[in-house]
């Protein structure tokens, strides 16, 4: 069986193909920066944790292995989420494999209103992006909620994760 390396099943920015910031992670084309989905949100501020607040960031997971059969039913989920009082959920983006995502103009927009954002707690739960052959990708909405008058809170990550399978 031919094996998938982990080294080339990636994450991307979304914003343009030039887009370093991730910030400006809010749809659109994928980057060519490289990025943690962990530090893809800025620290829960006191202001927001006294407030509240519900943020979205859109990163692509791109498979750039050579494999013939591609990562064959790969599936996300979040493995680990934060461990302050903020939470994330998962959506895969509508436009499906290997497309551009839809864009939002501020974090505080929604995405596309027909996504269902999930917890996602387990590989059973989580989402399939099918199978994706080099260089295919496929867009994931994170949305982050803050609960009002939590505390504020640095270092705050979370872990997605993806599982496939390779032909042989």
């Amino acid at each position: 069986m031919a094996v998938i390396s982990a080294a080339n099943l990636n994450w991307y920015l979304s914003g343009g193909a030039e887009n370093a910031d991730p910030a400006a992670s809010l749809g659109g084309v994928i980057s060519s920066t490289e990025v943690d989905p962990a530090t893809i949100f800025d620290a829960v501020s006191g202001a927001e944790a006294l407030a509240g607040d519900v943020e979205y960031r859109c990163v692509f997971f791109k498979n750039i292995d050579a494999n013939a059969g591609g990562l064959q039913s790969a599936v996300i989920w979040i493995e680990t989420q934060t461990a302050g009082a903020d939470s994330v959920k998962i959506a895969l983006d509508a436009a499906g494999e290997t497309a551009t995502a839809d864009t939002v103009a501020t974090e505080s927009a929604a995405p596309d209103p027909a996504l269902t954002f999930a917890a996602c707690a387990n590989k059973g739960a989580g989402l399939s992006l099918g199978t994706l052959h080099e260089n295919d990708y496929y867009g994931v909405w994170i949305e982050r909620t803050v609960p009002a008058e939590c505390a504020a809170a640095n270092d705050n990550s979370f872990v997605l994760k993806v599982e496939g399978d390779s032909g042989a």
